[in-house]
């Protein structure tokens, strides 16, 4: 009787190994993926995502890219520009090669556009500060008023002093300051296509009447009864003209005695350059 063979044992089909290192070998990629992108820059991780769904359509439904697809349309202009994202992932603009010279080079011409543009601030408000000196000279109100230049040329400053304007705790102009807005005002039609900004000033006298909650109140209201006076006599434009109240938080003399609260109570008249931005 013939023998039967002896089967060895091979464990089954060995095929589905292949198989197995072909997946560990991808999630291992896939991993080493991840952690290459553990810094990534949102922003181009977003477009390069972009790119990729455009152009290949992985992250949506998947696609086709077949004769002029968008595999052959647009992905390989695209492939070309992957690598440049790669190497710059996670870095910031300041890791990123630039032309230092060209950078530099635009900073200077930066520069001395803004230094002329100062120099021509300077020489305008210079300008205008000499031609409002000879106008309150020609007026006779030089007396009457105070002039100024910012510290940053933007503006002339025409304070009328305190003590003719304004009785404590009131906004009613003074009848005999009237004179004195008339000419201020036949100055400032020199400027009527200006920005002109108007402050008001108290005091640090507590209200006591029910006229005005509190001082910043009363400084807007004398703001806007000087502004109303230049608009309804000397016709100067509400659209250029700017008015508001700082109270009794910016005095130019002390509140202890009443010669120095009535310099307090004042108004300010800023007239801006054609340069400065208001």
């Amino acid at each position: 009787m013939a023998r039967k063979k002896k089967q060895v044992s091979s464990g089954g089909d060995a095929s589905w190994l292949n198989t197995f290192a072909d997946l560990m070998n991808l999630l291992l990629c896939f991993f080493v993926l991840l952690f290459s992108m553990s810094s990534v820059d949102a922003e181009k991780f977003e477009q390069i995502s972009k790119a990729f769904s455009s152009s290949f359509s992985i992250f949506s439904s998947g696609g086709s890219a077949i004769d002029h697809g968008q595999l052959i349309s647009s992905g390989v202009s695209q492939l070309n520009d992957l690598d440049d994202y790669f190497k710059n992932m996670g870095k910031s603009d300041d890791d990123i090669d630039t032309d230092e010279d060209g950078y530099i080079e635009e900073i200077d011409e930066l520069q001395s556009a803004l230094d002329k543009l100062y120099e021509e601030m300077i020489k305008q408000t210079e300008e205008m500060y000499d031609n409002i000196s000879e106008l309150a000279g020609k007026y006779n109100i030089m007396n009457d008023i105070e002039l100024g230049i910012d510290p940053d040329y933007k503006y002339v400053q025409i304070s009328i002093r305190g003590e003719i304007l304004f009785d404590s705790g009131k906004a009613i102009l003074k009848p005999q300051v009237k004179p004195i807005l008339s000419k201020v005002g036949d100055i400032l039609i020199d400027y009527k296509g200006f920005y002109i900004e108007i402050e008001g000033h108290t005091d640090n006298v507590p209200m006591t009447n029910g006229t005005y909650q509190n001082n910043n109140w009363l400084s807007s209201a004398r703001a806007l009864n000087a502004a109303e006076y230049f608009i309804k006599e000397k016709g100067l434009n509400p659209s250029k003209l700017k008015y508001s109240g700082r109270g009794e938080y910016d005095p130019i003399d002390t509140n202890s005695n009443a010669k120095g609260r009535a310099k307090n109570r004042r108004i300010e008249i800023k007239i801006y350059n054609q340069l400065s931005s208001k």
